[in-house]
């Protein structure tokens, strides 16, 4: 007869590693580094902080220069060559719009983790908030019979890169955008494209 004695019945519970707690797991990871980057970036934003400085520092460099762009050598006088090219265009831009950042970041409900989204919302905001009606629009195109090409380039005109950047700073400044910021968007765009051409 079988020693049923010495027989051991373990019973183990298998390991539970499913995706919902894997996930878990991951979204209090993310909630920490969210709360980390909430309150560097409120610490980043105070009158002494580091964007605010830094921006301040990029527009005194700015202004030293006739073409308002700064050296690569001036950028390593400054030590500031190691600091993201993005970061530094982002304190730019708080510094130069810092009145209406810190009135949007005090109505928003929701708290910020970078510039970058601060940037974002701000300009969901405005775009939310823009009055043109496409009826206005349509009601042109009725009256005229043609789309209206009011403020629009004559593509057919020969320039250089020069002539070109002068005109789009012009007209950068006649409607308050931030030729910084413009510039982020077309090395964005061609960045963009390039991947797109080689996929």
């Amino acid at each position: 007869m079988e020693n049923l004695s010495n027989q051991t019945t373990t019973t183990e519970s298998p390991d539970i590693n499913t995706h919902e707690v894997e996930g878990r797991k991951l979204q209090v990871i993310w909630n920490k580094r969210q709360a980390v980057w909430t309150k560097d970036f409120k610490a980043d934003t105070q009158s002494d902080g580091f964007d605010t400085r830094l921006g301040k520092l990029i527009r005194e460099l700015k202004l030293e220069s006739d073409s308002r762009q700064i050296a690569s050598s001036r950028l390593r006088d400054c030590s500031l060559h190691s600091i993201d090219k993005r970061r530094r265009s982002e304190a730019l831009w708080f510094v130069e719009n810092e009145k209406e950042c810190r009135s949007f970041m005090q109505t928003s409900k929701k708290g910020f983790t970078s510039l970058t989204a601060l940037q974002a919302a701000m300009r969901k905001a405005n775009k939310s908030d823009d009055t043109t009606d496409e009826a206005d629009v349509e009601s042109t195109k009725s009256e005229t019979g043609k789309e209206s090409n009011v403020g629009q380039l004559d593509t057919t005109v020969k320039m250089d890169k020069y002539q070109l950047a002068k005109i789009i700073q012009e007209i950068c400044l006649s409607n308050k955008i931030d030729d910084a910021e413009l510039i982020e968007i077309l090395m964005l765009n061609a960045e963009a494209n390039i991947q797109q051409k080689a996929a």
